[in-house]
């Protein structure tokens, strides 16, 4: 399997990337906690504004707010590399573009990695019904990774573009304008536009997408991902700053064997932690190693 190296800060590129990220905050409880999670609502704030109309302003139109959308990186697992992601919250003006700039600058987890040159400039984004072309600096041929890694990072491209643009639509790569040789990464072949292939085969199979990584929480701590994992059982643990397990439990995702969403709440005294989510494991460690996935968040 390659060594994935982890986060790296490149040269500026072309589409601006936010350096905010969102904390979603869904209430579901979690099944089995050992520690139940009050489910009452949580109290409004009051609007005090004024009833007086607001005067006029000729001051300029305020910008749109950023969205938030998912970047994909790769990760080690047991099997194999896979596909792994963390939200983004980026620019909504070229949201492609700065989503691409992301997945080349690399990740927030240091559990992440990205494999691109960072050097990598985006020089755009089309779509042209359900086809994308995406046109990159001749920069990102400057990767020679493995056959694994290079399949994957050409998956990582794809997820991440068709995350922004639609995820039935496919995606032609383009280098300086022309489309590339065979043999990418030394051993890719990119001569039509691709398709998002089978999750269950590229993604992770248990995957926190919120809270991001480094990321702060109210003391009702909210943790939210995709999961495929045997009766759809997936186990969770909380470590304190010195790797003690300060709760455990475990909740459900919509379907078992394939990935489906999942959610669980759980209530912490403020510090600093570090969730874990795993798949179950049936055969009592006679097998692979669990998958699992984790985030380090700031708790106040």
């Amino acid at each position: 399997m390659p060594r994935l190296r982890g986060p790296v800060r490149p040269r500026p590129v072309r589409a601006v990337v936010s350096a905010g990220l969102v904390l979603a905050l869904t209430s579901t409880a979690a099944c089995g906690a050992d520690d139940p999670v009050d489910s009452s609502a949580e109290e409004t704030p009051t609007d005090d504004a004024s009833s007086t109309p607001a005067e006029p302003s000729d001051s300029p139109t305020t910008a749109e707010p950023p969205v938030t959308t998912l970047v994909y990186y790769l990760a080690d697992d047991p099997r194999g590399v896979r596909l792994a992601r963390e939200p983004h919250e980026l620019p909504t003006e070229g949201t492609a573009e700065a989503a691409l700039a992301a997945m080349i600058a690399g990740p927030d987890d240091p559990d992440y990695a990205t494999t691109w040159n960072p050097d990598t400039e985006v020089l755009g984004v089309e779509q042209d019904g359900k086809v994308i072309t995406v046109d990159l600096s001749e920069e990102a041929l400057g990767s020679e990774v493995g056959r694994d890694a290079a399949q994957r990072m050409a998956q990582q491209l794809v997820y991440t573009v068709t995350e922004v643009l639609g995820e039935t639509s496919t995606v032609q790569l383009l280098i300086e304008g022309e489309e590339p040789d065979d043999g990418l990464w030394g051993e890719v072949s990119w001569t039509e536009p691709v398709p998002r292939e089978d999750p269950m085969v590229v993604r992770n199979l248990v995957q926190i997408d919120t809270p991001a990584e480094g990321g702060t929480s109210g003391r009702r701590l909210t943790v939210s991902g995709e999961a495929a994992t045997f009766e759809a059982t997936v186990p969770w643990r909380v470590f304190d700053g010195t790797g003690a397990v300060v709760r455990k439990g475990f909740t459900t995702a919509a379907e078992g064997m394939t990935l489906s969403p999942y959610s669980f709440t759980v209530r912490l005294e403020p510090g600093t932690y570090t969730v874990e989510v795993s798949e179950d494991d049936p055969s009592g460690g006679e097998g692979d190693p669990p998958r699992t996935d984790t985030r380090t968040v700031s708790v106040g």
